[in-house]
């Protein structure tokens, strides 16, 4: 999860919007923030970097000291680990990785889709709104950690 303090207090954090066409009409709750799996053997942090990059189009601040912020469970079982991490990105620079999906469900006939279709930066109130609700955990804990 990428952080800012554009105006010095206020603190923002970069949510994305999945691509495809079951998102394309969903906002409050559907938004995330850059996550992926991770391999057997691969270490966690390591997964959550190269997710960034291949999600955003864009590598992570190299010099920002990660924060860790442990891991949720989502509604549907899945299990997110995240790191907070200091930086700013142009959002209007994002070209996301393609991914190939199946649509509609169970047709047979495959769509490849951005895995992302934006980005964009929230206050921290705004955001919670917009997360997936098990997520809106990682900004308390983001907030806690800064102090």
């Amino acid at each position: 999860m990428l952080y800012r303090r554009p105006g010095g207090d206020q603190l923002e954090v970069l949510l994305v919007h999945p691509g495809g066409p079951l998102w394309a009409r969903r906002d409050t709750g559907a938004w995330s923030i850059p996550k992926g799996e991770y391999g057997a053997g691969e270490e966690p942090l390591t997964a959550a970097l190269r997710e960034f990059a291949e999600e955003l189009g864009s590598e992570p601040p190299a010099d920002a000291e990660p924060i860790d912020l442990g891991e949720i469970r989502q509604k549907s079982g899945k299990r997110v680990r995240a790191w907070a991490l200091a930086g700013d990105l142009d959002v209007s620079a994002v070209v996301s990785n393609r991914v190939e999906i199946e649509w509609p469900p169970r047709s047979g006939r495959t769509l490849e889709i951005p895995e992302i279709d934006r980005a964009q930066w929230f206050p921290v109130d705004d955001a919670r709104a917009k997360l997936v609700a098990a997520q809106a955990e990682l900004l308390d804990r983001l907030q806690d950690a800064l102090g």
